[in-house]
């Protein structure tokens, strides 16, 4: 999938712009980095498009997997993009699911053995069969 499908898919999920899609998903990103260790979200990086790779990037301090549940991933993701708790589970949600579509090889079931049980909310609507969204 190249970038421009990705963010489009994204803003039709959350019904936003594309310009807004892309902020929606680095915070997601970016977010998903701290969570995963720095082997997964590199190989998860690979499979996306350029512009994505650079939020899912480990860092020292994000090397190894910080350690938090679902809820706290959505509080972080709703801070970086300035929305409501709901809005940010919205959020995603729609990337987790657009990453699903985007990824091959068994890399999103990698990607979610890595998450902890309470995560089963934000990653089955993508697991979901007709979570690939339709092209008009």
């Amino acid at each position: 999938m190249n970038y421009d499908t990705f963010v489009d898919q994204v803003a039709q999920r959350t019904s936003t712009s594309s310009a807004r899609a892309v902020e929606l998903t680095g915070a997601t990103l970016e977010t998903l980095a701290e969570r995963l260790t720095g082997g997964e979200a590199l190989d998860l990086a690979v499979q996306l498009p350029e512009p994505l790779r650079l939020s899912l990037r480990p860092t020292p301090g994000t090397e190894a997997a910080h350690r938090f549940g679902a809820a706290e991933f959505v509080a972080r993701v709703a801070l970086r993009a300035d929305v409501s708790e709901p809005a940010a589970r919205n959020v995603v949600r729609a990337v987790f699911t657009t990453i699903r579509e985007a990824v091959t090889g068994g890399e999103f079931d990698e990607l979610v053995v890595q998450l902890p049980r309470d995560y089963r909310d934000l990653v089955e609507p993508a697991m979901a069969p007709g979570a690939t969204l339709r092209r008009r």
